[in-house]
């Protein structure tokens, strides 16, 4: 059965739709359909604390609006309109038919200038995010063989075997340690928001099959680029 909500630019519409998302995820279930597309279209702005649940279903479907919806829409209307001040009359019909026809249907299939406006959020969506991983540093790693037996020419091509967005390898040297043990000291660039030095080191770096070769990895330095 469909679900109508009304008036969700007022603080009455919005508490009707904050009671319904009471222990719900979405509007017509545990994943996004298109009912939350529409329900959102009618939402003017994210309501904030004073209605906890519209906020973070607000938040959720912002950050999905774009892509494809897996959930099964069972139907939602939203009825009411806005009455200008200047005009209080306007939005009553003589038969009552002026509300019928500001109700949107939610089974109605998704128009093009609202297919427009997704892939243009979605567009500055990118845009943001390419913003946010402009960040980078440089990283000098020191990385030491088991024994004086380590073939450091295979402990290098172990780490350079471990490849991930945001992480560039440079360039290396191999420094004397004593007792014929060799270290090797080896920079590289990485972009702060893709790539955990410590998770690069502890899961990758010093774990299987590398461990074979690495005893353990030091950062010697890190600066911001």
């Amino acid at each position: 059965m469909a679900v109508k909500f009304s008036d969700l630019h007022t603080a009455k519409g919005l508490k009707t739709l904050e009671e319904h998302l009471t222990g719900k995820a979405y509007i017509s279930g545990d994943q996004l359909s298109v009912d939350d597309a529409k329900v959102y279209a009618a939402v003017s702005e994210n309501p904030g604390d004073g209605f906890p649940n519209v906020s973070k279903w607000y938040d959720s479907v912002a950050s999905h609006l774009a892509k494809s919806f897996p959930g099964k829409a069972v139907g939602v209307r939203i009825g009411g309109s806005v009455t200008s001040p200047e005009a209080p009359n306007a939005a009553a019909g003589a038969d009552g038919d002026a509300n019928d026809d500001d109700d949107l249907d939610l089974f109605a299939d998704e128009t093009e200038d609202e297919k427009k406006a997704a892939e243009e959020r979605e567009a500055a969506k990118k845009d943001t995010n390419k913003t946010k991983e402009s960040g980078k540093s440089s990283v000098l790693l020191e990385v030491k063989p088991w024994d004086d037996e380590t073939d450091m020419k295979k402990l290098e091509e172990a780490v350079r075997s471990v490849q991930m967005p945001g992480l560039t390898w440079g360039a290396s040297k191999l420094v004397p340690v004593g007792y014929g043990i060799k270290k090797l000291t080896i920079m590289m660039t990485i972009v702060d928001d893709l790539v955990s030095v410590d998770n690069l080191i502890e899961d990758h770096l010093t774990s299987e099959p590398n461990n074979e070769y690495i005893q353990s990895v030091d950062i010697v330095a890190f600066n911001k680029i």
